[in-house]
């Protein structure tokens, strides 16, 4: 037991490390959760997941607030939106396979590589594309969209989040991590509020992990902070392609 838990504590590490500058952690502490734990129910290791992830998420999110100024007027309602439909998501998941975007998942992120590949300045630079009422309406559909596919399937949140932040509102790469920290919190506090109440999670092995993936995502997000957008960029980009193979294969191969 004391292995087993030394093996998800380092994989809790390195999520949030991952985590802290682009999204992707779940690449890493989910698989690993379900390869230690082979045979128990899988709500509860996705609820274990959930309660080691929110606190490194939350960690990350604050040191990137104290040394980056977060749009508070995009990422406050996106986040909100983000926490609804993550309900919404999970409660359709009990209803209706995701399975059609298994298969649509690795098309859309190789659309997302090439996009990013091909716009060299893509991020370099943050000029905010939106003030007002259109920012708060664009950032709820936003954020709603990303909570709501989060809570029905899941993997990719995070770069989601993070390209959207760069793509629509005009955010450089480093902003716009900062920001999806903040919806990613929001989304994780639902999926964790879900699994607690219907009793899915292993309270220990969460908690141990929770603590290994705040160190990951302290020094993750110091890290992009301190190396800036071209960094995290380049991160981004190695993620997705690892996202493309994982899904790939969880899609047309198992």
């Amino acid at each position: 037991m004391i292995s087993e838990y030394v093996v998800l504590c380092l994989a809790g590490f390195l999520a949030g490390l991952i985590d802290a500058v682009v999204g992707g952690g779940g690449l890493i502490q989910t698989p690993a959760l379900f390869a230690v734990f082979p045979n128990i129910t899988p709500a509860t290791l996705l609820g274990t997941n959930k309660l080691a992830s929110i606190w490194g998420t939350a960690a990350a999110a604050f040191s990137y607030a104290k040394k980056v100024k977060i749009s508070w007027s995009t990422a406050a309602p996106a986040a909100a939106a983000a926490f609804v439909f993550s309900f919404l998501g999970a409660y359709l998941v009990t209803r209706i396979p995701p399975d059609f975007l298994r298969r649509l998942l690795p098309f859309i992120l190789i659309a997302v590589a090439v996009y990013t590949l091909k716009k060299k300045d893509l991020g370099t630079v943050h000029q905010p594309a939106f003030t007002g009422n259109k920012e708060k309406a664009l950032a709820g559909i936003t954020g709603g969209s990303i909570g709501f596919y989060d809570g029905f399937f899941g993997p990719g949140t995070g770069s989601f989040l993070v390209f959207f932040f760069v793509r629509l509102f005009g955010f450089d790469f480093l902003h716009a991590s900062a920001a999806a920290k903040v919806v990613n919190v929001s989304c994780n506090l639902a999926a964790l509020l879900w699994f607690w109440h219907s009793g899915h999670m292993i309270w220990q092995l969460g908690a141990a992990m929770a603590v290994c993936n705040i160190g990951g995502s302290l020094i993750g997000s110091r890290l992009a902070i301190r190396y800036g957008s071209g960094f995290v960029r380049k991160l981004f980009l190695l993620v997705v392609s690892a996202l493309i193979f994982k899904t790939g294969f969880d899609a047309f191969f198992r």
